[in-house]
């Protein structure tokens, strides 16, 4: 392989918390442009499902962003927004939950796992019915919620009775109190689509509150009140709606909002990778490519399992073209080895967590320094983590 001349082909997700994946791919792309000789870069950044899927898709598809005032995870207005497009058949509305409903928009010290509720998603669903979709494409990740959809469907316009047969609004909290669902649309929904990473059950030890839910405050102790909630929703949806859907790939994905979007809306769960890849033309890139760089905040043995940056490095083995790996953290490396020729993680371990996250555009131009070098003497990379 020559030395310059090399045609790289840059498509990593984001760095949670730290570099969007635009900035990640741009400061990857303009470290090696001034360190490899004559290498062109190619800069596809990606999402799967998760936080930058929205614009991702929007951008790619040429439509417009729309902005909209709706109710965070804790009820308390957030700005937020989805992207419209118009096609020749349909118009298509591309939204995030994260950006309602998400983790990371509220402060670590007012987090309320039991509380907190996907209203806010479903504000922005029925925003996008509102302004014309025909199909709307929902991105699950990144959720603050365990509320299993019911918040969303609360939201579109289900009713939440108690014994007594009056609405139950306090949801998820009440949702102990809910007795019956009753369809009660004012309109038909549209076709909907979940782009999801992950296959995850609704329940059970591999299910939402199991495997996500401790990230959102949900202590041991607590998980059990937790799963039987979800386990109660579940109950009454198959009993009231006719559809049982808590098995399903994907249904514990966002506090379950998987499991809602099926139950709720008849959504198709899609891989969000795949969505976007498609989109984005990733195969057709990746075949016109030298080498492949991917990347994202950790990288581990999940990220072999449904994430964006294992489905290219996949895709990228598939056509033989040699993967390197950017991280803020490697784990599982045996695992990645399977799939990357070299990973270069960008933390600093002399630097707490924070501080790296802080500064992490600076650590990933000394990762990137790094990985130039060995691009140059690429004939090809060895199997290693570095």
């Amino acid at each position: 392989m020559e030395k310059t001349g090399m045609k790289i082909l840059i498509a990593p997700d984001k760095f949670k918390g730290s570099l969007a994946s635009d900035v990640v791919a741009s400061t990857i792309a303009g470290e090696l442009e001034a360190r490899v000789p004559g290498v062109k870069s190619k800069v596809l950044p990606i999402a799967d499902g998760g936080e930058g899927t929205a614009k991702i898709l929007t951008n790619a598809l040429g439509g417009r962003w729309v902005p909209c005032t709706v109710s965070d995870a804790l009820g308390r207005d957030v700005e937020a927004g989805f992207g419209l497009i118009a096609t020749e058949d349909e118009t298509l509305a591309v939204l995030e939950m994260s950006s309602a409903s998400g983790l990371a928009i509220i402060p670590e010290e007012d987090r309320d796992p039991w509380a907190a509720s996907t209203y806010g998603t479903g504000q922005l669903m029925t925003a996008a019915m509102d302004a014309g979709a025909d199909k709307i494409i929902v991105g699950l990740g990144g959720s603050a919620t365990n509320d299993g959809g019911s918040g969303m469907a609360r939201a579109l316009g289900f009713q939440f009775l108690d014994a007594e047969g009056t609405p139950v609004e306090d949801l998820p909290a009440a949702l102990d109190t809910v007795t019956e669902i009753v369809y009660s649309l004012e309109r038909d929904l549209p076709e909907i689509v979940a782009a999801c990473d992950v296959d995850n059950p609704l329940l059970g030890e591999r299910g939402a509150i199991a495997v996500f839910g401790p990230q959102k405050g949900v202590t041991a102790d607590q998980a059990a009140r937790f799963e039987n909630r979800l386990r109660h929703l579940a109950d009454l949806v198959a009993h009231d709606l006719d559809t049982d859907p808590r098995e399903s790939p994907g249904a514990g994905a966002a506090g379950g909002l998987g499991f809602g979007l099926i139950a709720f809306g008849e959504a198709r769960l899609e891989s969000g990778f795949d969505l976007v890849a498609d989109v984005l033309g990733i195969e057709e890139a990746i075949g016109s490519a030298d080498i492949v760089i991917t990347g994202e905040g950790k990288l581990d043995e999940q990220t072999l399992m449904g994430k964006g940056p294992g489905g290219i490095a996949r895709m990228a083995k598939a056509a033989g073209k040699p993967v390197i790996g950017f991280c803020g953290r490697a784990a599982a490396e045996d695992q990645l080895a399977s799939l990357f020729d070299a990973v270069f993680p960008v933390s600093d371990e002399t630097l707490s967590v924070e501080e790296s996250m802080a500064r992490a555009g600076e650590l990933l131009k000394i990762a990137v320094a790094k990985a130039a070098d060995r691009i140059q003497e690429w004939n090809p990379l060895p199997h290693e983590t570095t």
